[in-house]
């Protein structure tokens, strides 16, 4: 009865804040105060926070005073960002998800003339649906803690919160007579909800405990306190028409279509938008959302997710936008319509300048921002008249599935918001984002990324970097410049062969090719040109082996050099086994096994890299242990099969993780060397599809085990990469020699 109380209590508490529009043009003190604690809680006491009045875009100022150092802003994001600021550039620190300095001076520094910063955006988005699932399944109140601090510390005050919205959907399906056995086959596992919201599966991974949406409504209700605390104005769902499977069951007349993502999962039911229940549902939705949830009259809503629409003609996509728009907007007046631009971006051969058009216009302007998702690779507003005089956000995509590489488009980060911001062309360009598949990976990109908050100027990279050294190192030295030079011109050039980061093919199902189908190992470099990097990085090791930033890097480094060697290695074991040299077809296999270990090794020395977290994680969020099965074989299917034994998108998140390196992708070459070496000692054709089939059961045995995993790293990151770069150096180098 007490939880109930409190839950009830925390609601309104939420719901009040939300529609308390009029105090988010000031700080919430305390809740400022706060993050300044959990930062650096031994400093805390130096800071003072102050109100500043600032007009339509946010703005901060910093200052000394009295021994302080007085931190203004319009809302706890600019006062958050004013202490990144100040620990950045007066403090030479660093916050970052892989690698943090927080070695303050002792007598902190003061701040001779008063910094004044405005930014020119209304709005700094955060976050993909995909980011909930491949990076965020299985978060627990802390780690959002640490997530929402991040997030204010660098700027961010739109974020997409999504987290419990399966119980907003319980909530109204049971106010409309559904039973649990009705939703059984609705609710997905918690690894596949991003696919859930955006309708394109039902039911995989479930069934869904009720236990784990009462648990994450409770953690959503925690997160959007937090977030609103600080003054940024979360956006959550809307209806776009996705309902359970046992619909027509209850509502034989409903105007409903199946549809089907094609990758291998059954079709989805969508409600015509057209039936008088698709407004009605809308409607409830909003309600039930934003009794539980409150709200910020921003909602996310994606009619055609990888689904193309049943027809072209602009006249249907214009009215089925609008009834999508009415259905939030009945609701909430204030309603706005953030839609992501994924669907113009990845289906162009459907989504040309009517269609586009048709369902955009049908939406009043100032009730619709677009999110140009993948900008930094393809910025879709230059094609579609800045979005047809839409608001719209210009957004760094980066990183699909959650894939270990290192890759990113810096000079594109860096210049790509400013320039697009001062071209006449851009009209109503409102804000930049991040909108990644996944996080924890490629620090620099989201620190250059959001590098962009405070200016309406390109950032200068080569300057920019070495400000990134000395706040990340603590220092920087020749060996380091020499380092993050040759990162910048190789794996975060960007290049325009590639859209995102290469696998190696070690994680790959195995083959005799280079690639297959999401295991694309072409280089947006010459890997032997990454080979310097290496070198300068472990000559810093003298004078930057204190550094927990710079151990994650040269791990990340030696780990790349590792994963880019697979290839000429394979293709030394592969041209054997054509040539039927067994003697050098056993070696080459021996050595290519023995590089999976060593690459295993070292990222043991790493949490960052390490698979054990994920699975406990999972289990973690259990009450019994079938929930707790069911939640590791989630966490297990996610990052390897993705769905069943047949899953067309095994390996799209592939991770380069200590543990999943030695016992999945490992055995997995075991296997296909000894089929090849017994094709080999039997002078015929190994069987290859053969193969295919019956490795697919041995990975589905693996996503349902239980082996356990790790939970701290291992060994020293410095000893270790040594060790290997020894070993291999000369080698890798001479490979591409050859």
């Amino acid at each position: 009865m007490k939880k109930t109380i409190r839950w009830y209590v925390l609601s309104i508490i939420i719901l009040f804040a939300a529609s308390a529009d009029d105090v988010r043009a000031q700080v919430n003190i305390p809740a400022a105060y706060a993050l300044i604690k959990r930062v650096i809680p031994q400093r805390s006491s130096a800071f003072l926070i102050e109100n500043l009045t600032a007009d339509e875009k946010d703005a901060f100022e910093i200052e000394s005073k009295h021994n302080k150092i007085i931190l203004r802003g319009n809302n706890g994001v600019s006062v958050a960002s004013a202490l990144y600021y100040y620990l950045t550039e007066y403090c030479h620190c660093q916050v970052t998800w892989d690698g943090t300095n927080l070695n303050l001076p002792q007598i902190l520094p003061a701040v001779a003339h008063k910094i004044h910063k405005a930014t020119p955006y209304n709005y700094r988005y955060y976050l993909n649906y995909c980011t909930f699932n491949y990076s965020m399944s299985w978060w627990s109140w802390g780690r959002w803690q640490k997530e929402i601090d991040w997030m204010a510390l660098h700027g961010i005050n739109m974020p997409l919160a999504l987290t419990g919205q399966e119980y907003t959907w319980y909530e109204v399906y049971k106010s409309m007579s559904f039973s649990d056995d009705d939703l059984k086959d609705f609710f997905c596992g918690p690894a596949y909800f991003s696919w859930f919201w955006m309708g394109n599966l039902d039911g995989w991974g479930g069934p869904l405990p009720l236990s784990w949406m009462q648990s994450h409504r409770d953690l959503q209700q925690k997160i959007l306190l937090r977030e609103r605390g600080l003054g940024m104005k979360p956006i959550l769902q809307s209806f776009t028409g996705h309902v359970p499977p046992s619909f027509q069951k209850h509502f034989p007349a409903s105007k409903l279509k199946k549809v089907n993502w094609n990758n291998g999962f059954a079709d989805t039911y969508i409600l015509d938008t057209e039936d008088p229940l698709f407004a009605e549902i809308g409607r409830r939705f909003i309600e039930t959302q934003t009794r539980l949830y409150g709200t910020d009259h921003l909602y996310s809503a994606d009619t055609f997710n990888e689904n193309e629409p049943p027809t072209n003609d602009t006249t249907y996509l214009s009215a089925l936008s609008l009834r999508v728009y009415q259905a939030m907007s009945k609701a909430d007046p204030k309603a706005t319509w953030v839609m992501q631009g994924w669907l113009f971006y990845n289906d162009r051969k459907f989504w040309k300048a009517p269609q586009i058009k048709a369902l955009l216009d049908a939406v009043p302007n100032e009730h619709m921002i677009i999110l140009d998702l993948a900008a930094e690779i393809e910025p879709v507003w230059k094609r579609t008249d800045a979005f047809y005089g839409k608001p719209w956000i210009w957004n760094m995509l980066h990183n699909f599935g959650g894939n270990i590489v290192l890759f990113g488009r810096m000079d594109e980060a860096a210049n790509g918001p400013a320039i697009a911001l001062k071209d006449p062309e851009s009209k109503q360009m409102m804000g930049i984002g991040l909108t990644m598949e996944a996080i924890e990976q490629n620090p620099v990109l989201y620190e250059l990324m959001t590098g962009n908050t405070w200016q309406d100027k390109p950032i200068n990279v080569d300057e920019w970097l070495k400000q990134y050294q000395l706040n990340r190192y603590g220092h920087i030295n020749k060996y380091t410049e020499q380092a993050w030079r040759t990162l910048h011109h190789t794996v975060y050039n960007g290049g325009e062969i590639i859209r995102d980061g290469s696998e190696s093919i070690i994680t790959g199902r195995p083959t005799l090719d280079s690639n297959t189908v999401w295991t694309h190992t072409t280089l947006n470099y010459k890997p032997q040109n990454f080979l310097p990097a290496w070198d300068a990085m472990m000559k810093a090791i003298p004078t930057c082996s204190n550094s927990d930033g710079f151990r994650y890097d040269l791990v990340d480094v030696s780990r790349q050099a590792l994963a880019n060697y697979a290839l000429p290695l394979q293709s030394k074991w592969v041209n054997a086994y054509r040539q039927k040299n067994i003697g050098d077809f056993k070696k080459y296999s021996r050595q290519y096994l023995q590089l999976i270990s060593d690459m295993d090794a070292l990222l043991a020395t790493r949490k960052d890299f390490l698979l054990g977290p994920w699975l406990a994680d999972a289990r973690k969020q259990g009450n019994t242990t079938a929930e707790k099965d069911l939640y590791e074989r989630n966490a297990r299917d996610l990052i390897t099969l993705w769905g069943n034994a047949d899953s067309p998108l095994h390996e799209y998140s592939c991770r380069q993780w200590s543990g999943l390196l030695n016992d999945f992708y490992k055995t997995r070459w075991e296997k296909f060397f000894a089929l090849l070496n017994d094709a080999l000692k039997q002078g015929k054709d190994a069987d290859i599809k053969g193969f295919d089939r019956s490795i697919s059961q041995w990975e589905w045995q693996w996503v349902n085990s239980h082996k356990t995993y790790p939970l701290q790293a291992s060994g020293n990151s410095i000893t270790e990469a040594s060790i290997i770069y020894k070993k291999y150096r000369k080698i890798i180098g001479g490979s591409y020699e050859e």
